[in-house]
């Protein structure tokens, strides 16, 4: 995929809060997500409305349209922790176990059980992890 030709993954928001340090941001379905190339990766193209907190001072107030976006390269390390490499480990894990003879329901169980503390993992670096994945806010 051309990287250059889609630098940004971008959404049209409606402010919902803001404060001195914050902006919430209402993120609705729309139509033409049907035509985006990173629908299949994109969480806002579903059909229910996401709410994005946005750090910052925005000169916004509740009920102006905006554009809040990300960059594609960002959305693609979301994308790897959130669900690539928890996939990678629950096969790993699955295949490692069934070659030193586990019993398969034993060894899919204990597979799946690795999502656990891989899970509880982001959850702890969650502020780190949020660092790196950011959105901006257009007016």
């Amino acid at each position: 995929m051309d990287m250059d030709r889609y630098p940004e993954i971008a959404h049209e928001g409606s402010v919902q809060q803001t404060d001195g340090n914050s902006v919430t941001v209402l993120l609705s379905p729309r139509t033409n997500c049907a035509g985006c190339l990173e629908k299949n990766s994109c969480n806002i193209s579903g059909k229910e409305n996401k709410m994005v907190t946005i750090s910052g001072n925005f000169n916004v107030r509740p009920g102006d349209s905006v554009i809040v976006s990300m960059k594609q390269s960002i959305g693609y390390f979301a994308l790897v922790l959130g669900y690539l490499l928890p996939l990678f480990l629950v096969v790993l894990l699955l295949v490692l176990l069934l070659l030193f003879s586990v019993n398969e329901l034993l060894a899919g169980l204990l597979s799946i059980a690795i999502l656990i503390p891989y899970y509880m993992l982001l959850i702890v670096f969650r502020k780190e992890i949020n660092k790196k994945i950011s959105f901006t806010l257009k007016t």
